[in-house]
């Protein structure tokens, strides 16, 4: 998943729920390679709704990683 890459890399990543995919706190920003990953499901859509989380975001504890990305944190 993307959160444990982006924790492997070492970049900190917010996660209240300890990648449960029930926070939503771990919305990430995909400026690039975004063509590489799955599209967004209904229930990573509604749990983004629930949370009040931006739409553009992508939630990285649901996101399998399939190859090169470039992403960024609203408080990096």
């Amino acid at each position: 998943m993307l959160l444990d890459a982006t924790r492997q890399a070492g970049l900190p990543v917010a996660a209240g729920c300890g990648s449960g995919q029930q926070c939503a706190l771990c919305g990430l920003e995909i400026l690039e390679g975004e063509s590489s990953l799955a599209r967004e499901t209904e229930d990573e859509a509604l749990l983004k709704r629930l949370n009040r989380i931006d739409e553009q975001l992508r939630l990285s504890c649901q996101l399998e990683v399939k190859g090169n990305l470039v992403v960024t944190a609203q408080y990096w």
